[in-house]
């Protein structure tokens, strides 16, 4: 899903627009297999629906509202999490949006970052992840983006908006006319 265009000012790119990794899914797609697995067991070993057709109907309809109850809570729901939170680097700030029902939002201007950092264990390394920290002026101060893909990447783009945003405001650019 694309970042929605409106948000942008006229002069402004997006250079970077990013989910967290997809490594945040592994857990969601393992309970899905697990309830899916744990759900074909409960299928198998149900009563024999004529010999007891009450106790069969009951327990078929049990272990269905279950499962499904499982799968919105734990796979359902971690995906749109995961869609629904964007990390967008722009040439004139980052802007970070995250939730579904409820939003949250923080627009840093790139004038205001006085630091990016980033820092990666040996399992982000392997996946090529890890997590940002933004150093800025203000109330909020820092921000953690946490398991970003490609972490070393987006903080030195970060870094070269920034040193890029500082020369053209140092420097503007004359005005028509």
């Amino acid at each position: 899903m694309p970042y929605p265009e409106k948000l942008l000012n006229e002069d402004e790119e997006i250079a970077e627009h990013l989910h967290p990794h997809w490594l945040t899914l592994v857990p969601a797609v393992l309970a899905f297999l697990v309830i899916c697995g744990l759900s074909g067991a409960g299928l198998a070993f149900l009563p024999d629906e004529q010999n007891n057709p009450g106790a069969h109907q009951a327990l078929l309809l049990v272990i269905l509202a279950v499962a499904l109850g499982l799968l919105i809570w734990l796979t359902l729901a971690p995906v749109i999490r995961w869609r629904s939170t964007h990390y967008v680097i722009t040439n004139r700030r980052v802007l970070i949006r995250r939730g579904v029902f409820s939003h949250v939002g923080r627009d840093i201007t790139l004038g205001r970052i006085s630091d990016v950092a980033y820092e990666q264990t040996l399992w982000d390394r392997i996946f090529r992840s890890g997590t940002l920290h933004i150093e800025s002026a203000g109330e909020n101060g820092q921000e953690t983006l946490v398991n970003i893909p490609r972490a070393d990447d987006v903080q030195q783009t970060l870094n070269r908006l920034i040193e890029a945003d500082s020369s053209r405001r140092e420097y503007p650019r004359p005005g028509p006319g």
